[in-house]
């Protein structure tokens, strides 16, 4: 399956590429293009256009698209997973309280984030292991609970 967004990706738009792979399509392709290019070649390839104004998978109210996600392939059954959607909220939306944890994942992937500008897919590359990382301090997080 295809996915398309808009060009060099913050928190929201490596993380939700990381979910995809990892948790709903292993052989997923992203692509990232100028904003006001996104519609327009979603159609054109039939691509599912995530974190952008008004779809399915994007911002509602206080969650992110990451959020969006985690509900609509129910991974919020899983409590690691809903904890780490919870810590992805945080660095990507301006509500930094949500999770102690946040700031930092902020933090990591903007530096990941300006070592590989404007490569976006080195970006979202460079960023797995971070994430991965994240995914088991979560699952340790809320075994311990």
């Amino acid at each position: 399956m295809k996915w398309i967004t808009r060009e060099h990706p913050r928190v929201d738009r490596v993380a939700c590429p990381w979910l995809v792979q990892r948790f709903v399509d292993k052989s997923a392709e992203f692509v990232y293009v100028p904003t006001d290019q996104v519609a327009a070649e979603a159609r054109k390839t039939g691509a599912t256009p995530y974190d952008i104004k008004d779809v399915e998978l994007g911002h509602h109210g206080p969650e992110c698209s990451f959020d969006a996600f985690v509900h609509k392939y129910q991974l919020d059954k899983d409590p690691a997973m809903a904890y780490m959607a919870k810590v992805i909220r945080g660095a990507d939306t301006a509500d930094k309280t949500v999770t102690p944890e946040s700031v930092g994942v902020e933090a990591l992937l903007d530096g990941i984030r300006l070592v590989h500008y404007p490569d976006d897919q080195a970006q979202r590359k460079a960023s797995i292991p971070v994430l991965d990382a994240l995914y088991a301090y979560c699952r340790e997080k809320v075994a311990k609970k």
